[in-house]
C-alpha cells in the first residue's frame, strides 16, 4: 500500500506491522483519509498534511504521524450511533485518540482490537500475522473486510446448537402429542428387546439339550418362537405409531417455524430487505425448513430409538455379564473421539454449504423474473456461466463434506466390527474357562450388534444434526431482527383521517449518509403537493417518510396534529394510497390485483375503481374480462395497462393521503393523457404528493416545492415560482430545452 515505505521509515528495527484499519470519515464526518496501524510495540495514526509541498511528496514528511505504546494500561473500544462508529484508544489517564468510521468498518475494527487485546495480554509477545484473504482454519475465503470466518467462529458452533434447542418453544403447543410419541417410542423399543433375550432360553434349555439326544417338547421351540413373533410384531406396530405422531408433530412444528418466519418479514422495515438478497429468503424459507422438517421426523425420531435401544442394551449386558459388558464397550471411547474430531469439520462445511446454496438461490431469483432483461441483452451465456459458478461453489462445498464423511463413514465402520471381535473373543474364552453358555453368548452377541448398529445409526446424526442447526440458525437470524420502524409504546387510533401534514424540522440519515435537511413544510387536507428537484434530492425518501417507510433521524412528521410514530402502523397505512412508476401486479386475476388492499370489495366496488381509473374498457377486451389472470408481475399487460390497474387499487381503498411516485414517467403522450385522466378522478378530495421529473404532470399542483441536496429550496404554485429567478425555473427551462432545443 502507499503508506508502507512511509511507516518503514518510522518503525524500530524488529518492530513488525500486525493489523491496520483505514478510518474513512473525519472528526467533522466528512469522507476523509487516513491510517491506524498496530504494530507489536505502538499504534501509529497518519493523515495527510492540509498542503505538502512538492518536495515532500510522498514522503513521511508529506504526511503527519504520531504514535502511542502499546502498554497492559490501554485497551480500544468501539462505540457506534446512527451508522457511524468511533474507535477510541484509552489509557490509564483517559483517552489518548479517537477515529470515526461507516459501518461498513465494523469487520475490520473487530479484527483491529482482537489483535490488540490478544498483544496485550501475551505481554508483547509478536503475533503471527494473519492470512488477510482466507480462513487459517478452514480455507474460506473470508466475507467484507476479512472478518472473522462465520463458520469456524465458536460462537457461530454455539448459535447452531442453541437454535436446535429454541425450537422447543415451537413444540410446545403439541406437547400432548410429543409426549405420546416419547410413550410409544419406548414402549416399541421395549417391545424390540424381547426376541433376543428368548434366544438364550431357546438355545440352553431347548435346542442344546435336544442336540446332545435328551427328550424335550417341540411345544417349548413353538412357545418361544411365537412370543418372538408377537414381541416383533408389537414392536413393529408400536413402531409406525410412534413414526406418525411425531412427524405429525414436527410438520406442523415446521409449519409454524415458516408461518412465523414470513409474517416476522412482513414486519421487518425495507431497509433490511435492501441488503438482502432474493434467493437466500426464499431458500431460508423453504430449504431450510424442510431441512428442519426431515431432522425432526426422521432423524430425531431415529436418534431418541437408537438412544432408547442402546441404553436398554447396556442395562441388559451389565445385568448378565459385567466383565462381558465391559469388553463389548471398548472400542466406544475412540468413537466418542472421532465423532468429537468430526464434528467441527462438518459445522464449518454445513456453514459454507448453506451460503453456497443461498448465493445459488440468489441467481435464480435474479435471472428468472429479470429474463426479459436477460434476453433482449443477449446474456444468457453470461447467466449460464454465473450459474454455473454458483453451481461449481455448491459442489465443492459437498465434495469436502462428503470427503469427510467418506472417512468417518468407513472408519467407524471397522470399529464396530473390533467391537464385536473383542466380543467374540472374550465370549469364546469365557465358554471354555468359565462355565459360559452358548445361548448366553448368542444372546450377548445379539444385542451387541444391535448396540453397535443402533450406535452407527445415532452416529450418523452428527450430519443431520449440524446441517439442521445451520438451518435453524438461519432462521433465527430472521426472527431476531428488530424492525426499525417500531410499534408504538402507547399506540394512538388513527381513526377517519383529514390528511394534514406536518414536517417539523425534519432530518434523515441512512447510514452515515444525511438525506434531509431541516425540513419544515406543512400540507392542509385537500392539498396537492409536487415535489420536484434534481435526482438525489430527496424526492422519493420524503414520501417513504409519509408512508412510515422509515422513521424520520431528527425532528417529527405529524399527520393531523399526531406524530404518525404514534399509530399503528398497519391502521395508519391503510389511510394511504401509493401509484409508483412501475407498478407491481400479483400472480392473479385482474380483480384480484384491484381488490388487493381491500380483498372483500364486490365486483361492484371493482368495477367501479376501474371505470375511474380507465381500465375498465381495456379489461373487457381480455380474454376473461376481470378473470384474466395478469401473469407474473403484470407481463402480460402493457406498462399504461399495469399502471391503471394500480391506479384502480389505489382508487378503492379510497385513502384520505396519496402518494405519486412518478406515475407517467414511463408511457407513451397518449398513455399518459389517458391515465392523467384517471389521475384527476384519484385525487379528488385527497392529500396528495406528487413526484414528477415531467413537470408538465404537474399542472394541477396547489404547490410545488423544490428540493436540492435534501433541502427545500423553494415552495409555491407553479406560476410564481415560473416567474421566479429560482431553482424551479431553472429546472423548467432545461427541460423546455431538452424537448424544443436551445433558443437561438
Amino acid at each position: 500500500m502507499r503508506w508502507r515505505d512511509d511507516l518503514a521509515s518510522l518503525l524500530e528495527p524488529g518492530e513488525t506491522v500486525l493489523e491496520w484499519f483505514a478510518p474513512d470519515l473525519d472528526n467533522r464526518l466528512r469522507f476523509g483519509e487516513s491510517l491506524v496501524v498496530l504494530t507489536d510495540r505502538r499504534v501509529f495514526h497518519g493523515e495527510p498534511k492540509e498542503h505538502p509541498g512538492p518536495s515532500a511528496r510522498g514522503t513521511a514528511e508529506a504526511r503527519r504521524w504520531r504514535s502511542w505504546p502499546v502498554s497492559p494500561g490501554c485497551h480500544l473500544r468501539a462505540r457506534d450511533r446512527v451508522g457511524v462508529g468511533t474507535l477510541e484508544l484509552v489509557g490509564p489517564s483517559g483517552r489518548l485518540a479517537h477515529w470515526r468510521y461507516t459501518l461498513a468498518r465494523g469487520a475490520t475494527i473487530r479484527r483491529l482490537i482482537g489483535r490488540f487485546d490478544e498483544l496485550r495480554r501475551d505481554g508483547g509477545a509478536r503475533p503471527r500475522p494473519r492470512d488477510r484473504s482466507t480462513c487459517p482454519s478452514c480455507g474460506e475465503a473470508l466475507p467484507g473486510d476479512g472478518a472473522k470466518c462465520p463458520a469456524c467462529a465458536p460462537e457461530s458452533k454455539a448459535r447452531a446448537a442453541s437454535s436446535l434447542l429454541r425450537l422447543l418453544w415451537f413444540a410446545r403447543p403439541r406437547a400432548a402429542a410429543i409426549a405420546l410419541g416419547c410413550a410409544l417410542t419406548l414402549a416399541s423399543t421395549a417391545a424390540s428387546m424381547v426376541p433376543p433375550y428368548l434366544t438364550r432360553p431357546l438355545i440352553d434349555d431347548v435346542l442344546e439339550p435336544r442336540q446332545k439326544g435328551l427328550e424335550v417338547d417341540f411345544g417349548r421351540v413353538v412357545w418361544y418362537l411365537s412370543w418372538m413373533g408377537v414381541t416383533s410384531v408389537l414392536a413393529w406396530l408400536l413402531g409406525w405409531a410412534r413414526t406418525y405422531v411425531l412427524a405429525w408433530v414436527s410438520e406442523r412444528v415446521s409449519a409454524d417455524l415458516r408461518n412465523q418466519t414470513y409474517a416476522h418479514l412482513q414486519r421487518l422495515s425495507l431497509e433490511f430487505f435492501g441488503g438482502k438478497r432474493t434467493g437466500d429468503l426464499m431458500a431460508r424459507l423453504t430449504s431450510d425448513t424442510d431441512r428442519i422438517c426431515n431432522f425432526l421426523s426422521i432423524n430425531l425420531v431415529d436418534f431418541a430409538s437408537d438412544l432408547l435401544m442402546i441404553l436398554m442394551t447396556v442395562a441388559i449386558l451389565l445385568t448378565l455379564d459385567p466383565i462381558l459388558a465391559t469388553a463389548s464397550l471398548v472400542p466406544f471411547p475412540f468413537i466418542a473421539w472421532l465423532v468429537h474430531a468430526v464434528r467441527s469439520r462438518m459445522l464449518r462445511a454445513m456453514h459454507q454449504g448453506g451460503r453456497a446454496w443461498g448465493e445459488m438461490s440468489s441467481v435464480l431469483a435474479d435471472t428468472i423474473p429479470g429474463i426479459r432483461v436477460v434476453k433482449a441483452f443477449a446474456q444468457e451465456r453470461r447467466e449460464i456461466d454465473r450459474f454455473r459458478l454458483s453451481n461449481d461453489h455448491v459442489l465443492r462445498v459437498n465434495d469436502r463434506i462428503n470427503t469427510t464423511w467418506s472417512f468417518f463413514g468407513p472408519l467407524l465402520n471397522f470399529m464396530t466390527q473390533a467391537g464385536l471381535l473383542v466380543v467374540w473373543a472374550v465370549g469364546a474364552w469365557m465358554v471354555f474357562h468359565r462355565g459360559f453358555t452358548v445361548g448366553a453368548l448368542t444372546m450377548f452377541l445379539t444385542y451387541i450388534a444391535r448396540f453397535y448398529m443402533r450406535l452407527e445409526s445415532m452416529l450418523r446424526m452428527v450430519s443431520a444434526t449440524q446441517r439442521a442447526g445451520v438451518s435453524a440458525q438461519r432462521l433465527f437470524e430472521i426472527l431476531d431482527r428488530v424492525p426499525s420502524v417500531p410499534e408504538p409504546v402507547r399506540p394512538v387510533a388513527p381513526g377517519r383521517l383529514r390528511g394534514a401534514i406536518e414536517f417539523r424540522q425534519v432530518e434523515f440519515r441512512h447510514g452515515n449518509r444525511q438525506i434531509l435537511h431541516d425540513i419544515n413544510l406543512t400540507i392542509v387536507p385537500g392539498e396537492m403537493i409536487g415535489l420536484v428537484g434534481p435526482s438525489g434530492a430527496g424526492k422519493s425518501t420524503l414520501a417513504n417518510l409519509v408512508c412510515r417507510f422509515y422513521d424520520v433521524t431528527d425532528g417529527a412528521l405529524l399527520v393531523d396534529g399526531v406524530d404518525i410514530r404514534s399509530f399503528p402502523v398497519a391502521d395508519y397505512r391503510r389511510h394511504i394510497g401509493i401509484v409508483l412508476q412501475e407498478p407491481f401486479l400479483f400472480f392473479g386475476t385482474v380483480a384480484e390485483n384491484i381488490a388487493y388492499g381491500r380483498p372483500d370489495a364486490s365486483r361492484a366496488e371493482i368495477i367501479a375503481a376501474a371505470r375511474a381509473a380507465k381500465a375498465h374498457d381495456f379489461i373487457l377486451r381480455l380474454p376473461d374480462g376481470y378473470d384474466s389472470l395478469v401473469g407474473e408481475r403484470g407481463q402480460s399487460l402493457s406498462g399504461g395497462e399495469r399502471q391503471r390497474i394500480s391506479i384502480a387499487r389505489a382508487l378503492l381503498i379510497d385513502p384520505r393521503i396519496l402518494i405519486l411516485d412518478e406515475a407517467t414517467s414511463s408511457v407513451d403522450t397518449e398513455t399518459e393523457r389517458e391515465i392523467q385522466q384517471a389521475l384527476d378522478n384519484l385525487i379528488q378530495g385527497r392529500t396528495t404528493i406528487a413526484i414528477a421529473h415531467r413537470l408538465s404532470t404537474l399542472r394541477r399542483a396547489d404547490r410545488l416545492v423544490v428540493l436540492e441536496h435534501g433541502r427545500i429550496a423553494e415552495v409555491g404554485p407553479p406560476d410564481e415560482l415560473l416567474k421566479r429567478p429560482g431553482a424551479f425555473a431553472k429546472l423548467h427551462r432545461a427541460q423546455t430545452e431538452l424537448v424544443l432545443g436551445p433558443s437561438l
